[in-house]
C-alpha cells in the first residue's frame, strides 16, 4: 500500500530536512525498478543515473513518462565491476586517460585520478549531463560516482557545471582541512572554497551533512539511527537499492545489501519514524526551482 508523501517546501533552516537518494539508477534494471517502487512509496524522494549505463535509456524512458520524477546525473567515471563494465561517452581514445587497457573505465577512483587528462574527463562529464537532457530527463541535480569528481582537477569543473546548468550539486561544506585529505594544495584549497562561497550567494544550497549506512546489521535500525543523526539544515542520505534478481546478484559483490536498502525503504515503519522524528524530506527538484527562481 502507498504511503502519502510527507510535505516538501523549500528550505526553511532550522527544520531538519533530507534528500533520501537513490545512487547508480541505470546500471541495471534491478536499480531502476528498485527507485520506480520506492519513490512511488513516498521515502525515497530523489535519484540519479549513470548514462554510461546499458540501462539509462530505460530510466530515461520512465522519466519522460513520469516528469514529477526528481532525477539528477550520478557523473560516472569509474566502471568498478568485475564482469559488467561501461565506457565513457566521450571518447574512445585511450589518450583521454579515461580508459583501460581493456577499454572500459577504470576500477578506482586512484586508477582515474592516476591517469585522466583532465580536460577529457570535464569533457565527459559535461557528454553525460547532456546526453540525460538529450533523453528527456528533466536533470533536477548531479553528483559523483565513487567520489571521484572530489580532486583539484576535477571540482572546480563539477562547481561551474553546476553554475552553468543552474542545478543543485551534491556538495558539502568543506574545510581547509577536509581538502588537505584528498591532497589539495592550500593554496587550491582556498580558490575552491571561494568557488563554494560563490555557490551559497548564488543560492545553490552546499549540503550541511551527507549520510550512508556503513554497517550491514539490520537495515531499519541502521536507517532509523542515520534518521536521529540527521542534524538541522539540509541533508544528503545515500542508498542504493536494487530489486532482487539475477542481473544485480551477477552483477555486485554488495547485491545483498543492495536488496536490502530496497526492501527496507518500502516498509512504512521506516515512514512512519521519519514523520515521528519530524523529518521533513525533501527532493532536489525545488531547491533545483529556487536557484532557478532567483536568477529570473
Amino acid at each position: 500500500m502507498n504511503n502519502p508523501k510527507p510535505a516538501v517546501s523549500n528550505v526553511h533552516p532550522p527544520e531538519r530536512q533530507v534528500i533520501v537518494h537513490a545512487d547508480d539508477l541505470g546500471m541495471c534494471h534491478a536499480a531502476n525498478l528498485a527507485f520506480w517502487e520506492t519513490f512511488s512509496f513516498g521515502i525515497v524522494t530523489s535519484g540519479s543515473v549513470m548514462m554510461p549505463c546499458s540501462w539509462a535509456p530505460e530510466m530515461a524512458a520512465w522519466c519522460r513518462a513520469h516528469p514529477e520524477a526528481d532525477v539528477g546525473v550520478h557523473i560516472t567515471l569509474n566502471a568498478e565491476w568485475q564482469g559488467y563494465r561501461w565506457r565513457p561517452l566521450s571518447t574512445c581514445d585511450p589518450q583521454s586517460g579515461l580508459i583501460d587497457a581493456e577499454g572500459y573505465m577504470w576500477r578506482s577512483t586512484a586508477e582515474t585520478h592516476r591517469h585522466m587528462d583532465a580536460d577529457a574527463a570535464v569533457a565527459e562529464m559535461r557528454a553525460q549531463i547532456e546526453l540525460a537532457l538529450a533523453l528527456g530527463i528533466d536533470v533536477t541535480h548531479i553528483d559523483t560516482h565513487m567520489g571521484t569528481v572530489m580532486h583539484p582537477l576535477l571540482l572546480p569543473a563539477y562547481i561551474q557545471l553546476a553554475l552553468e546548468y543552474r542545478v543543485p550539486a551534491m556538495l558539502p561544506r568543506l574545510s581547509l582541512e577536509r581538502m588537505a585529505e584528498w591532497g589539495v594544495a592550500p593554496e587550491m584549497g582556498r580558490a575552491l572554497l571561494a568557488q563554494l562561497d560563490g555557490l551559497d550567494r548564488e543560492g545553490l544550497f552546499l549540503l550541511d551533512a551527507i549520510l550512508a549506512a556503513r554497517e550491514q546489521d539490520d537495515h531499519l535500525d541502521v536507517y532509523r539511527r542515520l534518521f536521529d543523526a540527521v542534524p538541522v539544515g539540509v541533508s544528503h542520505l545515500l542508498l542504493h537499492p536494487s530489486a532482487p534478481g539475477h542481473d544485480i546478484e551477477a552483477i555486485a559483490g554488495s547485491a545483498a545489501y543492495r536488496i536490502a536498502d530496497y526492501q527496507t525503504f518500502l516498509r512504512s515503519e521506516l515512514w512512519a519514524y521519519a514523520r515521528q522524528q519530524g523529518l521533513r524530506l525533501i527532493g532536489y527538484r525545488r531547491l533545483r526551482d529556487a536557484i532557478r527562481g532567483s536568477a529570473n
